[in-house]
């Protein structure tokens, strides 16, 4: 299987229409950018979040053509440290436009399964999926894409559901 890495992945957004929607399933996200930060953040120090620029930048470029960029954060309760660091960073997420929702993993709708052994995804205008992966200290990897009908259409549906079962971040409190 192919690989491709986050900056390739990141430039099927000059691409979509219409919708880019993430579905993170990790508690733990061992991003090398995101180190210093994210350390600074625990110990109670001032933070520079210029990390996130290119990302907000990428969003608010999206949102400016008139796309959505979504995200359903499946979370388990209490918060691990690192998604607790993501909550109180999810405000400048959302500032650039970014619409993001949390499900905590105990109020999952019954029979929920989730594909490709439980990676995190990217699903592209309905029809196009980039599936992460992570190693062993959860670094990530790089994505490989998916155009298969049957599983796009999944995800599809899979998405539908945790949207509407997730709570906005403005009234998800941990």
């Amino acid at each position: 299987m192919e690989l491709i890495s986050s900056a390739e992945r990141n430039r099927l957004f000059e691409r979509f229409q219409q919708d880019a929607f993430h579905l993170e399933l990790r508690d733990d996200y061992s991003v090398p950018g995101e180190d210093g930060p994210f350390h600074s953040w625990l110990a109670g120090e001032d933070v520079d979040y210029a990390y996130l620029k290119p990302w907000t930048e990428l969003v608010q470029q999206c949102t400016a053509r008139g796309m959505t960029v979504r995200r359903v954060r499946v979370v388990t309760e209490p918060l691990s440290p690192y998604i607790q660091w993501e909550y109180a960073t999810t405000p400048l997420n959302e500032e650039a436009g970014e619409s993001i929702r949390w499900l905590p993993r105990h109020l999952l709708p019954d029979g929920v399964t989730f594909p490709f052994d439980a990676k995190d995804w990217w699903l592209y205008d309905d029809r196009l999926l980039a599936v992460g992966h992570f190693d062993a200290d959860g670094r990530v990897l790089g994505s490989h894409l998916i155009d298969a009908p049957d599983a796009v259409a999944e995800c599809v549906a899979l998405r539908d559901l945790l949207w509407t079962h997730a709570i906005p971040h403005v009234d998800y409190k941990p």
